[in-house]
């Protein structure tokens, strides 16, 4: 090149920190777009010497008057990244054009810009440099070590004074679970976010940072506040860039620590229930976010400047990207970046670890998307971030893969994905998956609980059957005596005995003879009073409706015992036979049939498994479940809720209930027995039983 182009006159380039070999860098910084760039020592020597105007007196200058050694090929890779980042002036119609090209590039419609930003959109509120110069004096005491000193010492008396109180410090939660607790939640959050932020600023502004804005961002449309401290990275000190990247969240924990103190000092009411709230929440909020190195809050930033590598996140990518392509493919291309091996394994091991904890943030936004709106713009959005966040980055890496296809060659690395890829084929695509598992309750064949028909006592003659006796039909198992039915049978029998005679007596009194043929009705009405109560009292004696076995339960009652109306006393159990119910899904339902195997597993590990056999599948999905123990409600794995009215159990998805007997030997248990039951079905593939899962939900919510 003749002459070089000029650089733009408000670039600034000032010394920054050494990289871990010692070598020194330099950080040019563009303000209109407020980005950084770092140089190497060669790139300043020959930037330093720009105003000589020719290439090729720069880079002899620069090879005489240092230790260096650089070449044309050097000066013009740093004219092509200077003209790529536009950090010169457009001078040309070529320098026009291109920019008006890059310019056409990055023009997007609304639509997929709010697609690309949505999850992360700021909006700038205000430009704080004029309050924060004004105000710094008044904070200077938060950066001496004596405030420090303090804060621990306060943190240490208000975990002990709290650690004495435990529980009650705990169960003050409570008193905050309703909408009243959730907006003092989201006010002493607000309090504490507020500080965190001006943390950052005061302290970025300490060090010779200039925050720009400070404003809102809306993060998946929820409002959080942020700080631009991009500055931070113009500070040559490590140190200094550490304390800037922590001070928000060493804000928190101060007032954390004074809140934790205040509420053991303060007595109940309002005050003290802020002061719960702001030293729970802001902790809390701190370690479970801003402290994550995943996402590019302050945890992010304090690990890129403890390890004083800008752009942390992407040259993590690079050699994640790189050791992958080379572990499942062996190109051979060379390490993105130079770097000791222990550093590569451990930046290898970061960008995997922030993919998955990505994936699993993404995935759980997308399910919180979904559930936020209603039933149609909720699964569009959920596609949309699916799609987005988690397909699209596997599809473009994908691409790029299949773009190298004429370099792949065979060779250990290629060998073992092609066995690897084989297999997955085989687990996911081959439909070699059998079985359907569901929960289910097995029971004797024939059971019956025996209940007391009237409140009153155990009898003692004859003496009450015992735990596991055996009986047969008829034999008395016991009886109750009730002093309210013999009251009452003593004064019907009186009665009637007395309307007996006045029956007979009535042909020879002329005042019975008024009372003509009401005095008989009068007469059998009592009679029939008498029987009733006999029947009642017979029906006080619990007799074996068929031959088995005698169950008390574990608190059998003791002769003289009261029991009250409806009291079970007895399960009778018949020897021999048992029958099970499964309870299963929509989605397997329809894999089932008649005479399909099926084995109980008991979720007693001393019994054994049963092979039994499918008898009968019921034609439509159950509206309440009749055993309470495979209910959530009673800790059961299916999800069901009482109804308000009826107090039923009723599941809350598609549940179809499925019949098997026919059990090995026919060998009878003594009670109802939880567990599982693997059903004998139709083999489907991983990938069939996914796509069904979709096609269902999607069936349901689109309401086809």
């Amino acid at each position: 090149m003749a002459r070089l182009p000029q650089l733009r006159q408000e670039l600034t380039l000032t010394p920054g920190a050494a990289t871990p070999d010692g070598a020194p860098t330099w950080m040019l910084h563009d303000p209109a777009a407020n980005r950084f760039f770092q140089l190497g020592w060669p790139a300043f020597e020959l930037l330093s010497r720009w105003p000589l105007d020719d290439p090729l007196a720069i880079v002899e200058a620069v090879n005489r008057e240092t230790t260096l050694t650089v070449t044309p090929d050097d000066l013009d890779a740093l004219v092509r990244m200077l003209r790529q980042q536009s950090l010169l002036v457009a001078a040309t119609a070529a320098d026009t054009a291109r920019l008006e090209h890059h310019k056409a590039a990055q023009r997007t419609s609304r639509a997929m810009w709010l697609l690309k930003h949505y999850l992360m959109i700021r909006v700038p509120l205000w430009h704080p440099m004029p309050f924060l110069r004004a105000a710094a004096r008044h904070v200077a005491f938060a950066y001496r070590p004596a405030s420090w000193l303090i804060v621990a010492a306060v943190a240490m008396t208000g975990l002990v004074l709290v650690s004495r109180r435990w529980d009650e410090f705990v169960h003050t939660f409570h008193g905050y679970a309703d909408w009243r607790g959730l907006i003092g939640v989201g006010i002493a959050l607000g309090f504490a976010k507020v500080l965190h932020e001006f943390g950052h600023a005061f302290t970025a502004q300490r060090h010779g940072c200039r925050v720009p804005t400070m404003g809102v961002a809306l993060l998946v449309m929820l409002p959080v506040l942020y700080t631009d401290t991009t500055e931070a990275w113009k500070v040559a000190a490590r140190k200094d860039r550490l304390w800037i990247g922590a001070a928000g969240m060493l804000s928190e924990i101060a007032l954390a620590a004074f809140a934790t103190l205040a509420w053991s000092l303060l007595p109940d009411g309002p005050l003290r229930g802020g002061a719960f709230l702001l030293a729970t929440t802001t902790w809390i909020a701190t370690l479970a976010i801003n402290a994550s190195p995943f996402m590019r809050f302050d945890g992010y930033f304090l690990l890129s400047d403890w390890l004083d590598m800008p752009n942390l996140h992407d040259r993590a990518f690079a050699l994640g990207r790189w050791w992958l392509r080379e572990w499942l493919f062996g190109f051979g291309d060379p390490q993105p970046e130079p770097c000791s091996a222990s550093r590569r394994r451990f930046l290898i091991a970061f960008s995997f670890a922030t993919w998955l904890y990505r994936l699993v943030v993404f995935l759980s936004i997308a399910l919180v998307v979904y559930h936020a709106f209603f039933k149609l713009l909720g699964m569009l959005l959920f596609c949309v971030e699916f799609g987005w966040f988690i397909v699209r980055p596997i599809w473009r890496e994908t691409q790029a893969t299949w773009q190298r296809r004429d370099e792949l060659r065979w060779c250990r690395e290629t060998r073992r994905s092609a066995l690897l890829g084989a297999a997955a084929v085989a687990f996911f695509v081959v439909p070699w998956h059998a079985g359907v598992s569901a929960p289910a309750v097995l029971a004797p064949q024939r059971a019956q609980g025996l209940y007391t028909v009237a409140a009153g006592y155990l009898a003692d003659q004859p003496p009450p059957a015992r735990d596991g006796q055996r009986v047969r039909a008829g034999d008395t198992l016991a009886v109750l005596a009730s002093p309210d039915l013999e009251a009452r049978l003593a004064a019907a029998t009186a009665s009637e005995a007395l309307l007996h005679w006045e029956v007979d007596q009535q042909s020879f009194d002329e005042r019975l003879q008024q009372q003509g043929t009401a005095l008989a009705r009068r007469w059998d009405a009592t009679r029939q009073t008498v029987a009733g109560i006999q029947a009642e009292i017979a029906q006080l004696t619990i007799r074996a409706p068929f031959d088995g076995t005698v169950q008390t339960g574990d608190d059998p009652p003791a002769p003289g015992t009261w029991l009250p109306r409806g009291e079970r006393v007895y399960d009778l159990i018949a020897p021999g036979g048992v029958k099970g119910d499964a309870y299963v899904g929509e989605d397997d339902v329809a894999r089932l049939k008649a005479g399909q195997s099926a084995v109980f597993v008991a979720s007693l590990p001393e019994l054994a498994a049963r092979d039994c056999r499918i008898d009968a599948i019921d034609k439509v999905n159950v509206a309440t479940l009749d055993a309470p123990s495979v209910a959530s409600t009673y800790g059961g794995p299916i999800p069901a809720e009482p109804n308000a009215k009826t107090r039923q159990l009723v599941p809350l998805q598609a549940t179809w209930q499925v019949r098997f007997g026919g059990c090995d030997g026919e060998a009878g248990i003594g009670r109802e027995v939880n567990g599982t039951v693997q059903l004998g079905a139709g083999r489907q593939s991983f990938v069939g039983e996914g796509l069904r899962f979709v096609a269902a939900v999607l069936q349901r919510e689109v309401g086809f």
